[in-house]
């Protein structure tokens, strides 16, 4: 590694340059890598599992509900605003 006029690190061009494997030893590398990180896979319990189903479905509620808020709200306030369409009160 050197720097360059920039003061930035950079590969040093005389560098031997390592070779590339190929197709099918990367696609065999990564098929052991993605084996290797299922083994570290950790399948949760079913309480732990209905417990974070709770969870989530509590947040979507929540969010549900501030969604719908905020859409009521904005619906009042554009009529607010604007009017009724047509000019019709209601």
């Amino acid at each position: 590694m050197v720097q360059d006029e920039r003061g930035e690190v950079v590969a040093a061009s005389d560098a031997p340059r390592t070779k590339k494997p190929g197709f099918f030893a990367r696609v065999s590398t990564f098929m052991r890598q993605v084996f290797a990180e299922l083994r570290k896979v950790v399948t949760p319990t079913r309480q732990e599992l209905v417990k974070y189903t709770g969870v989530v479905l509590g947040f979507v509620i929540v969010m549900m509900a501030l969604v719908y808020g905020l859409d009521v709200l904005f619906v009042w306030l554009t009529t607010v605003v604007f009017g009724t369409p047509g000019g019709a009160a209601s």
